[in-house]
């Protein structure tokens, strides 16, 4: 068995748009319903719909970053063979870890080959009609993956797994298993057997109030350790149309750094940091002005885009305050405002705006430009101007570029924030544009909480960012750090580096940035180890981000290929699908020596996976020792409970009773040194070892035995 994964490399985000209870699309145009992602279907002209036995999902959630496996069997209950057409979506800030197919029963691993060379490789297997399969990128985020012949009444297992980095807005993170895409119209969207998703997240800080907003009365949530929470969710013939969403909120304290490093012996290693906004930055009591820019392009019209645009910008608003003015621009082929000025934020004019939004209909092309420059005309040098861009980023092709040069000879004054609206939208267009221009790019999801996310989104315009943010490192060697130009830090994102380093030891990172002009800066302490193996996913991180800057830099220059050798190297040396390179699954090991090509991934999966385990006893031993702490204690209870209240049918007060110590928040520190994982903390993530997990465990149970039968109710 042959297959061929070919990944667009702008894989930096998919995922978006959002809240529950939006409005469909406008009446003068049917709507598109959202068609599941991850669903075989029987193609070549011949229809008909594979069933889907099972649909498996396990995230693990370690240090901010989420790794998601997805197995799903499939079976073709027709009486012919068939050739099937995968279809799937990626979220956010994900790189593809690994594509597998069954064959004879064993999981084949694929490898990552030059685009050209893999194509080539491919047709010469369909022409003798040896098992060939094909994955093509349909836009900037759904994937379709072709395979041949799949015979009468036959099963096929698929894994793909991908590695991302968590969504931390404020103090909630949030994880997306985006499922709704549109591909084709008319396709079953449930499974006939199982669909399952399991995630456990692992973090540094603690967490509270995890719960989903997609599925709330679908998954059970629970809590094994203030840092260890665990949300399942089952279901027999379940739905894959729509997005599963899971949030949780953490304890966050000051401004401050977090690292982690990963290292083999004898080779550079590769480090993380992560630079966390705290509370010192408090509100600024400032009027702003806001430009909502809203896409009305036949584009959006797809799976109720133009609805979902609508309602986020009522959200935001209504989010606005009293000193906010604010300016309605919409656009296709050509624009149109509403006020023709900037309007005070009251009664009427939230009225005038619904009946705006209300008003407009999706067709017509995709020109930004023009209405960019139409609301850089809203500045007013005595106050900040937010231009807040809503589309899928589905503009003329020829128009990027253009578009980019526009953004940088925009007006000073003037910041950029992008909002993605859909699933299939250009990501790495939006967030080049609103990260060039000193702004934030935001991708949400239908089953999000949208009005917690608007009033995050507010909030983070409200307080000072952190400008013109450096970072460098002293005592050792650091080089190739990603991004090479850091963007704004703002209240409630953390901003994440990457970097490779030579050496070891003790080293110095030193931040600084301007706070509404005024310096700021801070040191810290880490300590880079020899090697380390606990966190090899940062890694694949590192060359995701690296090979997305590339591309970045071929879109500016016009797609001239200068780099596209590098972003090859990369791609085959990390093992990352992209626009140049491709994932290639052969039946057998002889056939990868046939080809001569190299089995690093399968290599690199099996070191990811052995550091997986490690993590999987360690949550083991946690979730062990919580479950021991279920039920009566004997050995703790020498002399005899009162009686229950049979009036009352409740437990009478203990006397041993005592409430259990509130949670200790890490106190902020100029410097830490790392623990044997490589991480530091400085204030925004205070790390805890394993053995500190496990003794504060110990003395909750202490607590909790002390208290009566009567548990005490956690908040949700």
């Amino acid at each position: 068995m042959f297959s061929l994964l070919r990944f667009d490399v702008a894989l930096g985000a998919l995922l978006a748009a959002a809240m529950p209870l939006l409005a469909a699309d406008p009446p003068s145009r049917p709507p598109t319903t959202p068609t599941p992602g991850g669903l075989l279907i029987a193609d070549g002209g011949l229809g008909g719909v594979l069933e889907i036995l099972s649909h498996d999902v396990r995230v693990t959630i370690n240090n901010g970053i989420a790794v998601t496996s997805i197995d799903q069997v499939f079976h073709n209950t027709e009486g012919r063979t068939v050739e099937a057409l995968y279809t799937f979506p990626v979220p956010k800030n994900a790189s593809v870890a690994n594509f597998s197919m069954w064959i004879a029963g064993k999981e084949m691993v694929g490898e990552v080959v030059e685009k050209r060379r893999a194509r080539e490789i491919y047709d010469s297997y369909k022409r003798v009609n040896r098992d060939p399969g094909l994955l093509e990128q349909v836009d900037y985020s759904t994937f379709e993956m072709r395979i041949f012949p799949i015979a009468a009444d036959a099963e096929q297992r698929v894994r793909i797994e991908y590695y991302q980095e968590l969504d931390v807005d404020n103090d909630w993170c949030t994880y997306t298993y985006p499922l709704a895409t549109t591909t084709r119209p008319g396709l079953d969207s449930s499974v006939k057997g199982r669909f399952s998703l399991t995630l456990e997240a692992k973090s540094p800080v603690p967490m509270r109030a995890m719960k989903s907003t997609s599925h709330p009365d679908e998954f059970v949530v629970a809590t094994h350790a203030d840092t260890y929470h665990e949300a399942s969710m089952e279901l027999s013939g379940g739905d894959l149309s729509r997005d599963v969403v899971l949030a949780w909120r953490l304890e966050r304290a000051r401004t401050g750094l977090d690292f982690l490093a990963s290292r083999q012996d004898g080779e550079d290693g590769f480090l993380q940091m992560t630079l966390t906004a705290g509370k010192e930055l408090e509100n600024r009591d400032v009027g702003m002005d806001y430009v909502f820019v809203s896409d009305v392009s036949g584009s959006m019209a797809n799976a109720g885009k133009l609805g979902l645009s609508q309602n986020q910008v009522r959200a935001f608003i209504d989010a606005l305050g009293p000193e906010d003015r604010f300016e309605l621009v919409s656009f296709s082929v050509q624009s149109a405002t509403l006020f023709g000025g900037l309007a005070a934020v009251n009664d009427e004019s939230r009225t005038m705006a619904a009946e705006f939004l209300g008003s407009q209909r999706a067709r017509g092309g995709t020109r930004l430009r023009p209405a960019l420059e139409a609301a850089f005309r809203y500045l007013d040098a005595d106050r900040p101007l937010n231009v807040v861009i809503l589309s899928d980023g589905m503009t003329e092709q020829n128009e990027n570029r253009e578009l980019l040069r526009l953004i940088r000879g925009r007006p000073a004054g003037a910041r950029m924030f992008c909002i993605g609206v859909g699933n299939e939208i250009n990501r790495p267009l939006l967030r080049q544009v609103a990260e060039s221009t000193g702004g934030l790019a935001a991708f949400l999801s239908r089953g999000d909480d949208f009005e917690r996310r608007a009033a995050a989104f507010r909030r983070k315009l409200t307080r000072p960012a952190i400008a013109d943010v450096t970072v460098t490192i002293d005592g050792v060697a650091v080089h190739d750090m990603e991004p090479a130009v850091l963007p704004s830090l703002f209240h409630g994102s953390p901003l994440r580096m990457y970097a490779r380093y030579r050496g070891h030891g003790k080293a110095t990172v030193k931040l600084t940035g301007t706070i509404e002009g005024a310096p700021f800066a801070e040191v810290y302490d880490i300590d880079l180890p020899r090697a380390q193996a606990s966190n090899p996913e940062i890694e694949r991180m590192w060359a995701w981000h690296r090979v997305q800057a590339l591309m970045d830099r071929e879109r500016e220059e016009g797609d001239t290929g200068r780099h596209v050798p590098e972003i090859v190297r990369l791609c085959e040396g990390f093992s990352i699908p992209g626009e140049h390179a491709s994932f290639l699954v052969l039946e057998n090991d002889q056939e990868y020596r046939r080809w001569k090509i190299e089995r690093k991934n399968a290599t690199r999966l099996a070191r990811d996976r052995q550091a997986r385990s490690a993590l999987r006893e360690q949550l083991d031993r946690l979730r062990s020792d919580a479950e021991k702490l279920v039920g009566p204690q004997p050995e703790l209870a020498p002399e005899r409970e009162p009686l229950a209240d049979a009036r009352s049918n409740r437990p009478a007060p203990s006397r041993n009773r005592k409430q259990s110590p509130p949670t200790q928040r890490p106190s902020p520190r100029r410097s830490n040194h790392g623990d044997s994982g490589g991480r530091s903390g400085a204030g925004a993530f205070d790390p805890l070892t394993g053995s500190l997990l496990l003794g504060g465990l110990a003395l909750a149970g202490v607590a909790r035995r002390r208290r009566a039968r009567q548990p005490e109710t956690r908040s949700s």
